[in-house]
């Protein structure tokens, strides 16, 4: 079965919607701080069980997803029609936008990763010989924060597919006009020198 447009945009927001509840579900579930539990010369942090490593994962895998698909639905030959990138990279809108769509994604992927990566690192190291610690969670609003940026992502994605579909349907219009053109002018100039001959 032929992909479609309209397919590649559902996948690239169903993807992003996705990643963007995942970031939101790991944010509103991470705890402020762990609790301070004193031991011999050390503190011992214990942080209550709850799945914001595991959700903040699965945003940045989802994030990933629609970044992907959301890059290789712009060049995807579309009813086996290839349409050269120069084509694509003549409009300034879709330029403006294609970068914009790749900020947005590694902005969004290092928010993701980082705190989630900083917050089991808390979690696996909760022996602090300091005694003062207050046990430290990832700082509060970076979860959030990157689900936001992964939804702009995925919608800057939905934009430049839009944007790559107006170039490819120009592209193919011009390219028939020219055949087109080129056919009409070899038929006639066939009949024309079919007359040339018939006057002689």
């Amino acid at each position: 079965m032929a992909v479609t447009v309209k397919q590649m945009a559902v996948t690239v927001g169903f993807f992003g919607v996705m990643s963007f509840i995942f970031g939101i579900i790991a944010e509103n579930s991470k705890p402020a701080s762990g609790i301070p539990v004193p031991g011999k010369d050390v503190v011992v942090c214990k942080y209550p069980s709850d799945p914001s490593v595991a959700l903040g994962y699965l945003s940045f895998a989802f994030l990933i997803v629609s970044t992907v698909v959301g890059f290789l639905s712009l060049f995807y030959p579309y009813q086996g029609k290839f349409l050269p990138q120069a084509a694509l990279f003549r409009s300034k809108s879709f330029v403006v936008f294609f970068n914009i769509s790749l900020l947005t994604a590694g902005l969004a992927a290092a928010l993701l990763l980082w705190t989630t990566i900083t917050e089991q690192l808390h979690r696996s190291r909760n022996v602090h010989y300091n005694l003062e610690t207050q046990c430290p969670t990832a700082k509060t609003g970076l979860l959030g924060g990157g689900a936001f940026v992964s939804l702009d992502s995925s919608l800057f994605w939905l934009v430049a597919l839009m944007l790559a579909d107006n170039a490819r349907e120009d592209y193919f219009e011009e390219s028939d006009k020219d055949v087109k053109s080129s056919a009409y002018e070899e038929v006639h100039g066939a009949d024309y020198g079919n007359v040339i001959k018939g006057s002689a």
